[in-house]
Parts: structure tokens; sequence; C-alpha cells
């Protein structure tokens, strides 16, 4: 067993609440979804911050919407185990490392994770027994209008995007990929449904 699997089993044996993963393309709205629940319940959930080796967007706080690290730094650490899940997209990595996981699991809040595709198969793999949920959108045209109206992508960009999230759907519909699909049509709705599911009480039930 690696330093890293050894050190994730003993913090994860130390809490029973299990992490909630959460995953879906770009543009699919659960960003949005993720921070209603936090706004509503703020001393229930503690939010597990990706790294990326991209340029912040503008209103993206750093610590907060993501830990921005260079490109060097990143491989350093990916070397070391230092990530529990780690990808590469449109020439930037992205990754959730085992201490931002640990920072809210000591808190005693419930960690939420949101990653990609590439990430919930890493995440399957290791001892973090977590709980999934794929945000989905109504289709692959409307995710694009989304997209286009967000007026952050380029053509090139966009294309990128929306051909991963036709993987990720595909990979959604495989059985057992995920605990729950929800589709986000209306807000409110699957709003409603992330609730339903992050408040039912399953510890018991091993994935």
């Amino acid at each position: 067993m690696s330093i890293f699997a050894s050190l994730l089993r003993r913090q994860v044996r130390t809490y029973s609440t299990r992490p909630i993963v959460v995953s879906g393309p770009s543009g699919s709205g659960k960003s949005t979804l993720l921070t209603k629940l936090f706004a509503e319940y703020p001393e229930k959930f503690g939010f597990s911050v990706s790294h990326t080796t991209r340029q912040p967007r503008s209103g993206e706080i750093p610590g907060k919407s993501y830990h921005f690290i260079d490109r060097e730094k990143m491989e350093e650490e990916i070397r070391k185990e230092k990530f529990i899940e780690h990808a590469e997209f449109s020439g930037n990595l992205y990754g959730t490392s085992l201490d931002s996981i640990q920072e809210v699991l000591k808190s005693g809040k419930l960690c939420v994770l949101d990653i990609d595709m590439q990430g919930v198969k890493s995440v399957k793999k290791s001892n973090l027994n977590a709980r999934f949920v794929f945000i989905s959108p109504p289709s692959l045209e409307s995710l694009e209008k989304r997209l286009r109206a967000r007026g952050t992508e380029n053509e090139s960009s966009l294309k990128s995007r929306l051909d991963a999230a036709g993987g990720e759907l595909d990979y959604a519909k495989l059985p057992g990929s995920h605990d729950i699909i929800i589709v986000n049509d209306e807000l409110d709705t699957a709003y409603s449904k992330l609730k339903e599911f992050v408040f039912t009480d399953d510890s018991s039930t091993k994935h």
C-alpha cells in the first residue's frame, strides 16, 4: 500500500460521514447548486477546493474558487502522491489533494468534492468510500447554449467542453457509475433532489 493510500485510509476511518462527489459537464449548473447548498447549510458542508494550473478567471478567489498553482509544483506533488485524483483539460491540470480533503474532515463537516469524470473514476478506486452525484444538463444542445451565454469560451475550448460533456453523459449512463443522476432543467427542482440525496443517511452502505 502506498503512503497516500495508508494516510487516506486512516483519515477516512476517523469519520463516519461519507464524502459527496459531485460531477457533471461544465455548464451543467453544478456550481450553482453547490453554492445554494453551502449558503443554506454553511455549518454542515465543507468544500474540498481543487487545485489547477490555469490562470484565475474574473471573480475567482484563490483558495476558495481554486488553489491556483504552477504546473511544475503540481506535477511534483502528483509524483509524491499528494493528490487523490488529477486530470488534464485544455492544457491545464486539475486535481484534488489529500490535504484539501483532510482540512474538511478535521473540521467535522461533510466533505464535498466537485470533480470531473476522470476524477470520479480515480476516487472510485480509492479508499474514500464516497457517494456520487451526477448533475446532467437536459441535453447537449441546451448545454451549448449555456456555455455560449457565459462568454468565457472560444470555439476551440467550446468544442473541447462539449466533447468532454458527451463522454461524461455516456459514462453516467453506465450502471453503478453514480448513485444518482439529477437533470438540472429547473433549478429549484434539481436543488430539492440534491438536498434529498445528501441528507439521506446511508453511512452503512459501501460503494
